[in-house]
């Protein structure tokens, strides 16, 4: 009697002991398959902490009003570093037609005035390192007119040549006279390309072209010491890299590589 009361208890905890585990079981089902259930439905995951989620559709708008490339960058600034201490010469040249506009008349009135009929105009002859450059060396020095006079018909302001004496000029190690008389020496070796010299019809090209024909007309210039800049589509400025002494063309891969990567870029007449 006693052995057949051990038996009944016993298949009766083993009973409540198999329903436990499949009460356990179907908990443990419902919770996978919520999650599941509601990404079929369409909905999405939470991002992990720290991860902020993007809206498809306002990525996509982002990126469409962003212009392909903006005039190529220079690195980064280093700091004021010592007036002299830099590696070669940046001589960038503004498409004036491509400057203005892209916001630049409201800038330059001067550069973008009606009948000004302006191409290829010095924006500036900085000093730069293989990475950075340096800036705003000495900038209460002043500059007097008899400086400013070596800069007639380089600049297309005077605003500008004043702007780019303290920011550029004070790190050349120069003074303000021989400072704008090697830009002038600078833009004086460069051969502007007859198909921009001053066109009077847009013309629409790729940065590589661009790049062909001022290696075309200067000797021993190559893709590596250039750089073509667009913004909001069109051909906005060319830069060239020049040795400490203005004789030649040097590598400079940090400039080169940034530049503009659009397939076509339209370049605004002269007028």
């Amino acid at each position: 009697m006693a052995a057949d009361d051990r038996r009944r208890r016993a298949a009766r905890a083993f009973g409540m002991a198999g329903r436990t585990r499949i009460v356990l079981l179907l908990i443990a089902a419902a919770l996978w398959l919520v999650p599941v259930a509601g990404r079929a439905d369409g909905a999405s995951d939470s991002p992990p902490p720290g991860v902020r989620a993007e809206n498809p559709d306002r990525r996509d708008e982002r990126l469409a009003s962003e212009p392909p490339q903006g005039p190529a960058p220079r690195g980064e600034a280093t700091g004021a570093g010592a007036p002299g201490s830099f590696d070669f010469y940046v001589l960038a040249l503004s498409w004036s037609p491509g400057f203005c506009d892209s916001g630049g008349a409201a800038k330059a009135p001067e550069q973008c005035g009606a009948g000004a009929a302006l191409g290829f105009v010095v924006h500036g002859l900085w000093p730069q390192f293989e990475h950075g450059y340096p800036s705003d060396c000495d900038p209460d020095r002043p500059v007097s007119r008899i400086a400013l006079r070596q800069a007639d018909g380089l600049f297309p302001s005077e605003g500008l040549a004043r702007h780019e004496w303290r920011k550029h000029g004070t790190c050349t190690g120069l003074g303000p006279e021989a400072f704008f008389a090697s830009v002038r020496r600078a833009r004086e070796s460069i051969a502007i390309p007859a198909a921009f010299a001053a066109p009077r019809a847009a013309l629409s090209v790729s940065p590589a072209d661009v790049a062909r024909a001022f290696a075309a007309a200067n000797p021993g210039l190559r893709p590596d010491a250039m750089a073509i800049g667009c913004a909001g589509g069109e051909l906005a400025e060319v830069r060239l890299c020049l040795s400490r002494d203005l004789r030649q063309f040097v590598s400079c891969p940090e400039v080169a590589r940034a530049t503009c990567r659009a397939g076509s870029i339209a370049v605004a007449p002269v007028l």
